[in-house]
């Protein structure tokens, strides 16, 4: 044994700061070039940012926790694309901050639910999953139908967005308050879920 690894070996401080150093190496080079890859930080075709109400709704999504039981990206494996759509890809998340890919799926993979099912039939589901999947154990959301979206809080993110490169436009982020005007977070859950997948929901 050199008498530099040996010193390595028997010096916890040093190991610890050496190890840091290898894996900050490892990940930039894995993660660097994906910034600057069109790939990652283009639109696939169709894809488009999301209309207040469903970024309203993702956030309520967000907020209760819908990602601790559904993923929302289809792995690139036979058994996968048969039973979701095609796979996901890099162009579909570009808009997403955070993304919600995940790899629980207590519940079905929801990458590609939008426009599987009617908007009554998710009212259902919302209010109680076992009116149409009687062995789901998923709890219900019975109080989204009854609380209205804060259109002044969905103004704002829509502003943040903006800042971060999402392009929104100042009429949209002005006009955003009175189009969610009545509407019921239980409507705006339901506007996120018909978008998931649809630019991509015809490939093969």
């Amino acid at each position: 044994m050199s008498q530099q690894h040996e010193r390595v070996e028997k010096n916890i401080g040093l190991m610890a700061v050496l190890i840091a150093v290898v894996i900050s190496i490892g990940g930039l080079v894995q993660i660097v070039p994906l910034i600057f890859s069109a790939q990652t930080t283009t639109p696939a075709p169709g894809v488009t940012h999301y209309e207040p109400l469903a970024l309203a709704g993702r956030d309520v999504y967000t907020r209760e926790g819908c990602y601790n039981c559904h993923s929302q990206m289809v792995r690139p494996f036979r058994a996968e694309t048969e039973r979701y759509g095609h796979y996901s890809v890099a162009g579909e998340f570009v808009y997403d901050r955070p993304f919600q890919w995940g790899s629980k799926r207590t519940g079905p993979d929801l990458a590609r639910v939008g426009g599987r099912y009617s908007d009554d039939w998710h009212r259902l589901h919302l209010n109680n999953p076992r009116n149409v999947v009687p062995e789901s154990n998923m709890p219900g959301y019975p109080w989204l139908a009854d609380t209205l979206v804060d259109g002044q809080t969905v103004a704002r993110h829509l502003r943040t967005l903006k800042t971060l490169g999402v392009p929104y436009t100042d009429e949209q982020i002005a006009g955003a308050s009175a189009a969610l005007a009545g509407k019921t977070e239980q409507d705006a859950v339901i506007a996120y879920l018909q978008g998931l997948g649809t630019a991509l929901a015809g490939r093969k």
